[in-house]
């Protein structure tokens, strides 16, 4: 592993990640089912996978808005992200052949409309990088990486004990990728190249609280399109995610309190 760039940053930051983790399993029962049920139904996983292909669709736009802003203002990061979109640009592509052998098209994946909690996301990523410049999607690349490397093995392992080993041979391409090539600590030192102060490190806590918020929703949201029984609270993508911010912006007022 690399150096990382502001260890004591990083430090609390994964310890929160952490934190994140632990609570959120009991928070969404979708996704504990899809982790640890015996008993996987096809549809909910092709609908979940069908999302993360679209997330990872949407997300290609929004890596080149970071690459053209670093052109301007930091070369050598903007050097950095084209490497990591160029690692990951078809990742996409990888899932895609999971669900092949599941049965679906390529044009029905495609051609799926996101959820309401995935446009939400987009839509967050879009207007921090117009308003607030990259350091938004770049927190949110590093808390899906860590949060992957620390989950997907043991998701992968239990979707194919169920649905056969056809099923995530991509997500388990995909990961063994992620680990090799070192994503999160390569995600991390191009966010720290835009962090430089108390008050950037608070917003990057901030962003991570409303990924949080916007990832349970999008798991209540889920557990909405399928008869299997994992269901948590009503879906309220646009409730949850402002939950996220509200604790965020608590959070973030305690800490500015205690310095």
């Amino acid at each position: 592993m690399a150096d990382v760039i502001n260890p004591a940053f990083y430090a609390q930051v994964n310890t929160r990640l952490d934190d994140m983790l632990e609570s959120f399993y009991e928070a969404t029962p979708a996704a504990r089912y899809l982790a640890t049920s015996s008993s996987i139904d096809k549809d909910l996983f092709a609908r979940h996978t069908i999302e993360t292909i679209l997330r990872i669709r949407l997300g290609r736009t929004a890596d080149s808005m970071v690459i053209q802003h670093f052109t301007k203002t930091n070369p050598f990061a903007a050097q950095r992200w084209c490497q990591y979109t160029q690692e990951t640009m078809l990742h996409d592509r990888l899932f895609l052949k999971d669900l092949k052998h599941l049965g679906l098209s390529e044009e029905t994946v495609y051609g799926t409309d996101p959820l309401l909690a995935t446009e939400l996301l987009q839509g967050y990523l879009y207007y921090t990088i117009e308003h607030h410049g990259p350091r938004g999607l770049l927190s949110k690349s590093y808390f899906v990486e860590y949060l992957t490397r620390k989950t997907q093995a043991v998701w992968n392992a239990n979707i194919k004990r169920a649905l056969g080993e056809q099923a995530v041979k991509g997500a388990e391409a995909l990961l063994d990728g992620d680990v090799a090539d070192d994503h999160v600590t390569e995600i991390w030192n191009v966010l720290m190249s835009v962090v430089k102060t108390l008050d950037d490190e608070a917003r990057v806590l901030h962003h991570l609280e409303v990924y949080y918020g916007l990832f349970i929703a999008y798991f209540h949201e889920l557990a909405s399109t399928t008869h299997v029984d994992v269901s948590g609270p009503p879906p309220d993508p646009a409730g949850t995610a402002v939950w996220g911010a509200q604790r965020a912006a608590r959070l973030g007022g305690k800490r500015r309190d205690a310095e």
